[in-house]
């Protein structure tokens, strides 16, 4: 008598899901919660967040670059115990990945600087706080004591570094990210497009963009200003900068296009802590960044929201990772793949950063809506690592990588 074995199930348990709230059940990975978010915000917010620069040519190759690359994979491996952590500027984190800064988070869910701060923490990776973010910086290191960086966009003036580092250093920070691909604003046609500025203008446009998302305008806007008043770039200096949202201020950019490398000896001189300069995407600005005293560099474009045309992180990883030296060596843009993160390492990262996906989960769901984001992705980093054939992210490298044919 033959007995037939028991049919297998594939993916997830039928009720596997009844856990996350109705807004996070239909989100299967981080492509996911793009048109999730776009539901959700204005046009004006959601355009801004989404958009890239000119043509848009840079903001399409960084997600294109991770496709040039296919794997190698070894079978028959005991892959039973699988570990992800990863040992970053002399810190333990749970995954290969945190979340990159991002602007304006508090205008995309309600306290969402603090939001995406606690589920960073709560995961054990990395959140970089934005310079331009909405949420004073004192409050994002007290929900991520462990966990929270600081992003600056370093004004021209060396008595403007001196009292924003002191401010850096007393909130509690102790890696600060210097981001250097800012010497001038960028030609965002998108933004204009959809009604986009900073600060935001009154108008009826803006106002009917705001009726048409209820979910926003009560649950984000109008909760943020009952509880904290009028969001204000909060961190650009020592002091408040101006509100998000007026008809006649203009917000001032500290003179970025004076900065230099001397300024960065500067920076170096005057902070402790760990020193991380982002924005960097050739080989010869790293060996410059590690002669300086950087501790790392995140090879960025940002996210393609600067100069049109700019080669993706992944592409110009390979000579980065031979001038970094004694440098941790991190890339941003594009990722929204456990495959990505693993074919970043296997090239040589240290450590990858996503940006878009976890603003808009923050959209979506708020804390939880992040949280889900960041166990989406982690889940699909240890499933890639089983299949793929290593038990730990060391054993990744170059070997498990193949170019795809063009």
């Amino acid at each position: 008598m033959t007995t037939t074995p028991p049919r297998q199930q594939l993916g997830p348990a039928p009720n596997a899901r009844k856990h996350l709230p109705s807004a996070l059940r239909g989100i299967l990975c981080l492509a996911d919660l793009e048109p999730a978010a776009r539901r959700v915000l204005p046009r004006p917010i959601f355009g801004y967040l989404q958009g890239g620069v000119e043509d848009n040519v840079t903001l399409q190759a960084n997600v294109a670059a991770f496709r040039r690359w296919l794997f190698r994979t070894n079978v028959l491996v005991d892959v039973s115990t699988r570990e992800q952590g990863r040992e970053l500027l002399g810190q333990r984190y749970r995954a290969p990945f945190g979340i990159a800064p991002m602007g304006l988070c508090a205008m995309f869910a309600f306290d969402g600087d603090v939001a995406i701060a606690r589920a960073a923490e709560a995961a054990g990776i990395p959140y970089i706080l934005s310079g331009a973010s909405l949420t004073r910086m004192e409050r994002v290191a007290q929900a991520a004591p462990t966990c929270a960086w600081f992003q600056a966009y370093i004004p021209g003036e060396p008595a403007h570094i001196e009292s924003l580092l002191e401010r850096v250093r007393q909130a509690g920070f102790q890696t600060l990210v210097v981001t250097v691909d800012t010497a001038t604003l960028a030609n965002r046609e998108n933004n204009v497009r959809v009604g986009f500025s900073t600060p935001l203008r009154p108008s009826l446009r803006l106002a009917w963009d705001g009726v048409l998302r209820p979910r926003w305008l009560l649950g984000t806007l109008g909760r943020t200003l009952v509880k904290h008043g009028m969001p204000h770039f909060e961190n650009a200096g020592s002091g408040r900068g101006v509100p998000i949202i007026s008809s006649n201020v203009v917000r001032q950019f500290g003179l970025r296009d004076h900065l230099s490398w001397e300024h960065l000896a500067l920076i170096r001189r005057q902070w402790s802590g760990k020193l991380v300069v982002k924005g960097i995407i050739s080989s010869s600005d790293v060996m410059r960044a590690e002669q300086a005293g950087a501790d790392g560099v995140i090879l960025s474009n940002h996210g393609g929201r600067q100069l049109d045309g700019t080669a993706p992180p992944l592409l110009v990883l390979p000579d980065a990772v031979k001038a970094k030296g004694r440098m941790a060596l991190m890339l941003d843009s594009g990722i929204r793949r456990g495959t990505d993160v693993l074919k970043a390492l296997a090239q040589g990262a240290d450590h990858v950063f996503v940006g878009r996906p976890m603003a808009y989960a923050a959209a979506v769901g708020g804390e939880q809506g992040v949280a889900h984001a960041i166990t989406l992705l982690r889940d699909e980093i240890h499933r890639d690592m089983a299949l793929l054939g290593v038990r730990s992210l060391d054993d990744l490298c170059e070997e498990h990588l193949i170019a795809a044919t063009p």
